[in-house]
């Protein structure tokens, strides 16, 4: 009889150990096998063999026919856990599928072998960063919007196969992979794999299947999850838009993909690229402060003279400007004419994830802003308070302008679907599409590539899924709704969010097809942010940015612990709060309790600390010591 520690896929195993169990037969680590867990069946990946316990062992019921787990990907498990604590079950779920015991290599997807395709050649630009590329394991790749990123990155995992190695692209959104999965289909071939969560667990399945059983290199194209591919000779990790919040898992354990494709880099001696036309401010000071290149591509990759973008600011304070909508301006509604009878695309961009409203004075530019966190307020309507969900700092709501004492204080809300509803009602003829989390599954932007990209919708209405990555060829007109959502959310990074979708939702435009047009409304035209955004002008926006960060001491200058607790009522989480900071221990910095931007969930009212340590291994230290009943998450992107 053989004995093995085991790490069960399940999230009802809350324990962080390895189970024993044991076989008739020998299993090598990495193994997957299914074993009984309570009272149910669960699959489970063998770690390593041991001596038979003085505890009583249940049976490994079968093992798969696959291959086992590489040992590059038990060695990403193993620092996983202890980098991002979790339970065992939690981690072995990133790299395990569903359904996999009822898979094998032979039901892998085939795909059929397309012809290549001849490549653009590249530009001098292009060739001079390739060169540069080829003297290190790590660079950021910062380049415009259209400056051809993705044929860099086509040239790199060339390179890669034909030393026998594989690739992973990585995107921030499901809906951006079938450009990506085209553009590199007609190079690769069938040694393209694209896996994501909108296929059928059989479909994830059988690709995952295809990936560990073949020991050719392969393509893996995905989002984040793919960085946990068993993929057994990895030379390339290209994480695209690598600026994107999608690249921060939202649940246990919650990790930064691109700290997990470090280390997965070290782990395979391979290169890693962050590329992004709006790099992270933490990214990029990290670049600088490490001497690691920062490689810039400033020129288009399609030299035409249909680069210019000609960029209007509309000062929504002004509502003589807006005569026949109360949403859109008279000129952006003039604009959208035109683009029409040219049968031209137009995009109209709301970041509708501003839940809160905004508060905002109507005549001058004060925006209500908690005075020890610099963040915005939001307003609760039910006590008529404007209340800091960080620190806790409360203020009554006011009925004047505290800065020019107008009774002119407003408190906007606006979405995509009222977008939708004055377009229609401005255009009865054109073709709308609206693109946002709430739309199904059939009207979603990866099931209408097609039609988006060939012109057939008039009109594209949505949010921050549009500002990503698309190259429309007959779109020449973008339309930024209200630029100032994001800067009214109560958080430390909106002004670097709101630089990054309005240089990309601008970026959809002037790409080198047609000459395009961006009219931004906006109630805070003089914001640095967007300033800077339609001026193209990161340093300028950089240097801004990195200064207000070390004044409030968040990160790069600082590492982050987000811990929420929640109560059947705000007292009770309020006085668990207030106990939980008693203790924890006095070197680290601490902001609350204070309510969490979504006070009340299922019922619970949930209240947070925010954490501050120069010593990330202190916050982890304060994970692994928390009681039960308390949700954390370790570098946060947001605090909301």
């Amino acid at each position: 009889m053989y004995y093995y520690e085991v790490w069960v896929r399940s999230n009802k195993y809350k324990g962080s150990s390895a189970l024993t169990y044991h076989s008739g037969l020998r299993l090598a680590p990495g193994q997957i096998v299914s074993v009984p867990l309570r009272h149910e069946t669960v699959t489970a990946v063998v770690i390593d063999s041991v001596a038979q316990p003085k505890i009583k062992t249940k049976a490994v019921n079968l093992h798969s026919p696959l291959p086992p787990l590489p040992q590059s990907t038990l060695k990403l498990m193993h620092w996983l856990k202890d980098y991002y604590p979790a339970p065992v079950g939690v981690i072995a779920q990133q790299f395990i599928p569903a359904n996999i015991m009822h898979c094998n290599q032979t039901l892998a997807v085939i795909v059929k072998n397309l012809p290549s395709t001849v490549l653009p050649p590249l530009t001098d630009e292009q060739t001079a960063a390739l060169k540069r590329m080829a003297a290190y394991n790590t660079y950021l790749l910062h380049g415009r919007t259209g400056s051809g990123k993705t044929r860099l990155y086509q040239e790199l995992a060339k390179a890669e196969l034909k030393k026998g190695r594989s690739a992973l692209i990585l995107t921030p959104e499901i809906s951006l992979t079938p450009q990506l999965e085209n553009e590199f289909r007609t190079i690769f071939s069938d040694k393209v794999v694209v896996m994501h969560s909108t296929l059928t667990p059989k479909q994830r399945a059988e690709r995952w299947a295809q990936v560990i059983a073949r020991d050719s290199p392969l393509v893996v194209i995905g989002p984040r999850s793919i960085i946990f591919s068993p993929l057994k000779n990895i030379g390339l990790i290209v994480i695209d838009e690598a600026h994107e919040p999608a690249y921060k898992q939202d649940q246990a354990p919650y990790y930064v993909t691109s700290r997990v494709a470090a280390h997965l880099r070290d782990i395979h001696n391979a290169k890693l690229v962050l590329g992004s036309a709006t790099p992270l401010v933490n990214d990029y000071f990290l670049a600088l402060t490490r001497r690691k290149p920062i490689i810039k591509l400033k020129r288009l990759a399609r030299e035409t003279n249909q680069e210019q973008v000609e960029v209007k600011i509309i000062d929504a304070h002004d509502r003589s400007l807006f005569v026949r909508s109360s949403y859109l301006s008279s000129v952006l509604v003039a604009a959208l004419e035109k683009t029409l009878s040219n049968g031209e695309q137009a995009l109209l961009y709301l970041n509708r994830r501003g839940t809160a409203r905004i508060i905002i004075c109507g005549i001058c530019d004060w925006q209500a802003r908690c005075p020890r966190c610099d963040l915005a307020l939001t307003y609760h309507g039910d006590t008529h308070i404007l209340r800091c969900h960080v620190c806790g700092f409360v203020s009554p709501a006011p009925t004047t302008c505290p800065k020019c004492r107008n009774p002119s204080v407003k408190y906007l809300s606006i979405g995509t679907k009222a977008i939708v509803s004055e377009v229609a009602r401005l255009f009865p003829q054109a073709n709308i599409a609206r693109f946002d989390s709430d739309s199904p599954k059939a009207e979603r932007l990866e099931q209408r590539y097609a039609d988006i990209k060939s012109g057939k919708i008039d009109i594209l209405i949505g949010t921050q899924l549009l500002a990503k990555g698309l190259d429309l060829p007959k779109l020449t007109l973008v339309g930024v709704v209200l630029a100032d959502t994001s800067l009214q959310l109560p958080d430390y990074s909106v002004n670097e969010r709101t630089y990054q979708l309005l240089t990309q939702v601008i970026g959809r435009v002037g790409r080198g097809h047609l000459a395009g047009e961006a009219i931004v409304q906006t109630y805070n035209p003089s914001a640095i942010s967007i300033t800077c955004a339609i001026a193209n002008d990161w340093d300028t926006f950089y240097k801004a940015e990195i200064a207000e960060r070390k004044a409030f001491n968040y990160p790069p200058f600082t590492h982050l612990l987000k811990l929420t607790l929640a109560r059947a009522n705000p007292k009770n989480a309020e006085r668990a709060g207030a106990l939980l900071k008693t203790s924890l221990p006095n070197t680290v910095h601490i902001d609350g309790p204070a309510p969490s931007f979504h006070e009340k969930h299922a019922n619970k009212y949930r209240w947070q600390l925010v954490i501050k340590s120069e010593r990330r291994s202190t916050l982890v230290d304060i994970i692994n010591h928390l009681p039960s009943g308390i949700s954390w998450d370790i570098d946060p992107y947001n605090l909301m």
